[in-house]
C-alpha cells in the first residue's frame, strides 16, 4: 500500500459505481415524515439519497465484527474495544456496534465505572480551558481506535463539561442520479376473514410500493487524512487507521451492499478520485497487511476492556 502518496494530501476520496444485483429496481432508505429523500441536483437532474452518512457509518462497523465469535473479524483481531457483559456474564453489546460508541449508556451509565473512571482520570486536566484533541485521541485510541474513524461525542458533563468531541474522519453516502419512480403494490391477503378488522391485523390490506431505477448509483467515501495527522499519533497508529478505513470500505463493498430486502447492490467499478492516480488496494492485500500493522501498534492499546451492565 503506497502511503507515501497520501502524506501531504488533505483527503482521500473514493467512488464506487453500483448496480442492482438482479433486475433494475432498488428500494431507497426512508425517513420519518419524509419517505424517500428525492432532491434536485445542481444541474437539474432528479437525485435520490439511497443511503445516508449515518447509515453508512454503522454499516462500515458491522462488516468488521464477527457476531458469532463476539470479536473483530479475523484480520482485525488484536484491535482494542470495550465489551459489555450482562448480569450473567454473557455478551450484551460493545463499543464497535453501539450507536454512540464509547459514549454508550451501557458503558458510561453502568454501575461498573471502569471506562468512565479511565476517561475521568486521563482527561481530568481538560475540565477547564481548551480541549486537547491530541490527548483525547490518544486515550480513545487506547480503548477503541475505531472510534477515531467513526467519530465520538462524550456528552457527559462530568467529562470536561461535555465538550469532548472527535469529528467523523471516515464518512460515506450513496446517491442515485436521473432517477425514475417504479410504482407497484400488493395486497396482504386474509383467506379466513377478508373483511376483518384491519386495525387488529385481520382482513385484506392493499398497499403501495415505491421503488426506483437509475442509470447511475454511486457510493462516495471521504477519509479526512488531515484530521488523522492532526491527532499527532505515532506513525504506526496513523498507518493503521488509514489501512483500517480502506479495509472497512472494501469489506462493505464486498459483503455489506444488501441495504434492504429490495436493495441488493454490487460494485462494477471502484476508484480513488483524489489524489489523482492513487491505486486503491484490494481487500486481500489489506487483509494480509493489517495483522502486522496491528502488532506494530499493540503497545498503544489497552486490549479488550470489559464492563458489566447488570440491567
Amino acid at each position: 500500500m503506497n502511503l507515501d502518496a497520501l502524506k501531504n494530501q488533505p483527503r482521500l476520496l473514493i467512488e464506487a459505481y453500483l448496480q442492482p444485483i438482479q433486475g433494475s429496481r432498488f428500494q431507497a432508505t426512508g425517513f420519518p415524515d419524509l419517505g424517500a429523500a428525492e432532491f434536485d441536483g445542481p444541474d437539474g437532474r432528479r437525485m435520490l439519497l439511497v443511503e445516508s452518512a449515518q447509515s453508512i457509518a454503522n454499516r462500515l462497523e458491522e462488516v468488521c465484527w464477527d457476531k458469532v465469535a463476539n470479536d473483530w473479524v479475523m484480520p482485525l483481531r488484536g484491535l482494542p474495544c470495550v465489551k459489555v457483559l450482562d448480569k450473567n456474564g454473557q455478551p450484551l453489546t460493545n463499543s464497535v456496534l453501539e450507536a454512540h460508541r464509547l459514549n454508550s449508556p451501557y458503558i458510561l451509565e453502568s454501575k461498573d465505572r471502569t471506562v468512565f473512571d479511565i476517561l475521568k482520570a486521563e482527561l481530568a486536566d481538560m475540565e477547564q480551558g481548551m480541549v486537547n484533541i491530541r490527548r483525547l485521541a490518544e486515550v480513545v485510541a487506547r480503548l477503541d481506535i475505531n472510534a477515531l474513524l467513526h467519530g465520538l461525542f462524550l456528552a457527559k458533563k462530568e467529562l470536561a463539561g461535555g465538550r469532548l468531541r472527535l469529528p467523523r474522519a471516515l464518512s460515506g453516502f450513496v446517491e442515485a442520479e436521473d432517477i425514475q419512480v417504479a410504482q407497484s403494490g400488493g395486497v396482504k391477503n386474509d383467506s379466513v376473514n377478508p373483511s376483518g378488522d384491519t386495525g387488529k391485523g385481520f382482513g385484506n390490506v392493499p398497499f403501495a410500493r415505491t421503488e426506483y431505477t437509475a442509470p447511475r448509483i454511486t457510493a462516495f467515501f471521504n477519509l479526512d487524512l488531515a484530521q488523522l495527522r492532526g491527532f499527532g499519533l505515532a506513525d504506526s497508529l496513523t498507518d493503521l487507521l488509514i489501512a483500517l478505513a480502506l479495509f472497512k470500505i472494501r469489506r462493505f463493498l464486498r459483503d455489506g451492499l444488501r441495504l434492504r430486502t429490495a436493495c441488493d447492490l454490487q460494485p462494477h467499478e471502484v476508484r480513488a478520485t483524489r489524489p489523482d492516480g492513487w491505486s486503491l488496494p484490494e481487500l486481500a492485500d489489506l487483509e494480509d497487511l493489517l495483522p502486522g500493522l496491528i502488532r506494530a501498534a499493540t503497545s498503544h492499546f489497552a486490549g479488550v476492556t470489559t464492563v458489566r451492565y447488570p440491567g
